[in-house]
């Protein structure tokens, strides 16, 4: 009879149960659900791209900020850095398969956010002022 490590059973029977704090998935939502993720994914879902028009396209973003969220992306598989040995150097990023397949779930939350933008900001207000 084979024997499976306790830990790989353990991780199989809490995947897919987000209400564990255990939950590989919760992994996944955390890399997507960041504050810059939508922005970064969704633009280089036009392509390739370099670092310095990557930076331009998302206007706020500071370089950090970016140089941050782009090597979690490589780390985890959604973006492939492809870094050329030129003077000076250059460096492009793009997605890989599986970063192409968060293209269809965040252009549908992007269009939510641009419909209810509008909504969202009304009771933004209205709250704000009720509170004081």
């Amino acid at each position: 009879m084979e024997t499976i490590e306790v830990s790989v059973v353990d991780q199989l029977v809490r995947c897919g149960d987000l209400s564990n704090p255990d939950c590989p998935s919760r992994d996944a939502l955390d890399l997507l659900g960041g504050k810059w993720s939508v922005l970064i994914i969704l633009t280089l879902a036009s392509g390739t791209h370099r670092f310095s028009a990557l930076r331009d396209a998302i206007a706020g973003i500071t370089p950090k900020v970016l140089t941050a969220n782009l090597r979690a992306f490589e780390r985890d598989g959604l973006v492939e850095r492809k870094v050329y040995a030129e003077v000076p150097p250059r460096t492009e990023y793009s997605l890989t398969p599986l970063g192409a397949s968060v293209i269809e779930p965040f252009t549908v939350i992007r269009h939510w956010a641009e419909t209810h933008a509008a909504e969202i900001h009304r009771n933004r207000t209205a709250h704000d002022r009720a509170a004081g």
